[in-house]
């Protein structure tokens, strides 16, 4: 499902799940954590999360099949998505998300959650729970927030429809947009600078930024309300009919209900 690599100290992680467009299946995670693990064991200094070169889709996003059926307390499901962004922040070194082809769903949170962002002019990302009717858990909608202003936030969140990777880098979500003939040389000459970078201070201040952007005030009565409402979602004959749509492939018939 990857492949991994590292070279003078940079480390790539390549997605090459083809049969199922790079889906995030709990497999496919655990096999990125077992990577970055192995990364933090060999001294990586920055590493590189990318799909096979020329893909048309970089994520389909969560493995839809691996979600729980209607009427499940989210709380009780072991996202393995929420695993994988915890490693991606907490991983001592900085992470360069290189991005060809579309982005989807949860691996638009999985893009933003890493610490730079290059991409492709015909990359494209879409939010899409909205399509599917699943809710988004509080920790994922604030990786959107400390990435994104809360207005675009919004039009990802409720349109569902893909933004191009132009519009993101003009508004400072993305860091670089360059021609696929070049993103792999302009990634790869980034995180051989980073490297020659004193590692210990990059490893402090990216703790200390992570530390920061999660510093949310949030009334413990505040919190309940969020969680409580991912559970209506969950709940709903429109969460089942999404999923199932997915798995048949038509367009769902959503009652708001």
């Amino acid at each position: 499902m990857i492949s991994s690599k590292i070279e003078s100290a940079v480390g790539t992680i390549t997605l090459n799940y083809e049969a199922k467009r790079n889906a995030l299946s709990e497999a496919l995670v655990n096999a990125e954590i077992a990577a970055l693990a192995e990364f933090t064991q060999l001294g990586v200094r920055c590493a590189v999360l990318r799909a096979v070169p020329g893909v048309k889709v970089w994520s389909s996003g969560h493995d839809v099949s691996e979600l729980p059926g209607g009427g499940v307390d989210p709380l009780g499901w072991r996202d393995p998505l929420r695993h994988l962004i915890r490693e991606l922040e907490n991983f001592t070194a900085p992470i360069i998300a290189m991005i060809e082809g579309s982005v989807w769903g949860g691996a638009c949170e999985t893009v933003l959650a890493c610490d730079l962002i290059i991409a492709t002019p015909e990359a494209t990302f879409a939010a899409t729970p909205a399509k599917h009717s699943v809710p988004y858990n509080v920790s994922g909608l604030l990786t959107f927030l400390n990435a994104a202003h809360i207005h675009i936030a919004k039009e990802m969140l409720f349109t569902a429809q893909p933004i191009p990777a132009s519009r993101l880098e003009r508004m400072g979500i993305i860091n670089h947009v360059v021609p696929a003939q070049d993103i792999e040389e302009f990634t790869y000459a980034m995180a051989r600078q980073i490297v020659q970078n004193a590692p210990l201070s990059i490893s402090v201040m990216k703790e200390q930024l992570r530390i920061l952007a999660a510093a949310h005030t949030m009334s413990p009565q505040d919190f309940e309300r969020i969680q409580g409402l991912r559970r209506v979602v969950y709940s709903s004959n429109d969460y089942s009919e999404g999923i199932s749509a997915f798995k048949e492939k038509r367009k769902p018939e959503f009652h708001g209900r």
